[in-house]
């Protein structure tokens, strides 16, 4: 079976995010074939058009790391009802400038915990919207809006509950399948 890459996203900056905990679960249970690293973007600056003609290097190192992978996962908390701040000005950079959008036919998957009882439902409905104007193919099932409660899932990304581990072994296993789909139909260099 092919192996493929997958850059992704920890949509909140907090060292100690749920989020956090919950991509180290989905990285410890991506099948075989899937590779995860972590795209990084602590220490962009606030996105402006100024900056089109001389992209800062910290711009340029997140576009190089999605042009790196076959695909993206978001793995994001809602903020009011909506993509944390960080996140949306990553996506910002990463698809500017204009014709130059690193999201461009990359396949993509949104997952996020909250301790809220409807998860993430609503940042991840906003996140969608970005992702489909960006042109990004996403997988749309399973939804995954993940309640979290207390040591649900270790920092290492050990996963406590049985049928919690199981649905994201399972999430993982569809994002391959989705990447393979995605990547067959519409090749990155055609």
């Amino acid at each position: 079976m092919t192996k493929h890459t997958v850059g992704y996203f920890v949509g909140s900056l907090a060292r100690e995010s749920i989020n956090r905990k919950l991509a180290a679960a989905l990285v410890r249970l991506a099948p075989p074939e899937l590779e995860l690293s972590e795209i990084p973007f602590r220490d962009l600056p606030l996105y402006s058009y100024d900056y089109d003609a001389d992209y800062p290097p910290e711009a340029r190192a997140l576009k190089d790391a999605i042009a790196s992978v076959d695909a993206i996962l978001f793995v994001t908390p809602e903020y009011n009802r909506s993509i944390p701040g960080g996140l949306k000005n990553a996506i910002d950079w990463a698809s500017r400038p204009w014709g130059k959008n690193s999201f461009s036919r990359k396949p993509s998957a949104v997952i996020g915990a909250s301790i809220g009882a409807i998860g993430t439902a609503v940042a991840q409905q906003s996140l969608r919207s970005v992702l489909s104007f960006c042109d990004s193919p996403q997988m749309n099932a399973p939804e995954a809006y993940i309640h979290f409660t207390p040591d649900l899932i270790m920092p290492d990304g050990e996963v406590t509950v049985a049928s919690t581990e199981e649905f994201l072994r399972n999430y993982m296993m569809e994002f391959r399948i989705f990447i393979a789909r995605v990547l067959q139909v519409l090749p990155r260099d055609a």
